[in-house]
């Protein structure tokens, strides 16, 4: 199968492309080429422009805060693991205790480093950090790949709070929905929704099929066309039956 997954508002938006900066990141800091630690930079570089929203820090504590209180209501509930539950909520309290010890604006370290603010500048550039370009960080890039990670590290460890909470709330989110199965006839999908209003949709598809879901969705109605996987010509409708599975994913508020 795979998943797609489609934010139905700014905050769910912006989380997710951060987890996914942060999961690239990672990815990158853990290999050894020079090639590897520069993508990570700019990955990092990246990072810093999403998480620089003035109210994403306090957005992660209010949910964060949201979430405790309905899970807190959960206890003394048979059909609950009260093990599960006070792990969760220790999650939550710790998080936000991270998050709450930032201080000052978010990335303003990397912003107060004149050498990195050199490299994201040129890095604007096609081919702008070339070795002719930035010298010094040519020199960065022929050191060893631990000294180049243990940088990386560093100079993300900051921003690590706001990937806690964000991984806490996306993976409250991905559990509370329930997945319904459907079937889009010649590629078409439309389902009511009476007012009822998702923060972020899943589609779950074969691999087989060579089709891409596209998401329309307001709080009247769901509509999904499948385009077919064309990688040359336009996109053109995937006119065939498709069965898919469809998660409403929504967290208490």
């Amino acid at each position: 199968m795979i998943d797609y997954e489609f934010p139905l508002n700014e905050k769910v938006r912006t989380l997710l492309r951060l987890e996914d900066l942060f999961a690239r990141m990672e990815h990158f800091t853990g290999r050894d080429h020079g090639m590897d630690h520069h993508t990570a930079l700019i990955t990092l570089f990246e990072i810093l422009e999403v998480a620089s929203r003035a109210d994403l820090k306090s957005e992660l504590l209010q949910e964060l805060e949201r979430q405790k209180r309905a899970l807190a209501a959960l206890h003394n509930n048979p059909a609950i693991s009260e093990e599960a539950l006070d792990a969760i909520l220790a999650e939550i309290e710790n998080a936000s205790a991270s998050l709450l010890s930032m201080s000052g604006k978010i990335g303003q370290h990397l912003r107060d480093n004149e050498w990195l603010m050199g490299i994201k500048q040129r890095a604007c550039m096609p081919g702008g950090t070339c070795e002719f370009d930035l010298p010094s960080y040519h020199y960065w890039q022929e050191q060893d790949a631990g000294s180049r990670r243990e940088c990386l590290r560093a100079w993300l460890a900051p921003l690590l709070p706001l990937h806690t909470g964000l991984a806490i709330v996306l993976r409250l989110l991905r559990e509370s929905g329930k997945v319904l199965n459907f079937t889009a006839r010649l590629g078409t999908f439309q389902q009511m929704q009476g007012g009822r209003v998702a923060q972020m949709l899943r589609v779950s598809l074969d691999k087989k099929l060579a089709c891409i879901p596209e998401v329309g969705a307001n709080k009247y109605a769901i509509n999904i066309r499948f385009i077919a996987a064309n990688y040359a010509a336009k996109s053109t409708l995937f006119e065939q039956d498709v069965p898919f599975e469809l998660t409403f994913c929504s967290i208490s508020s």
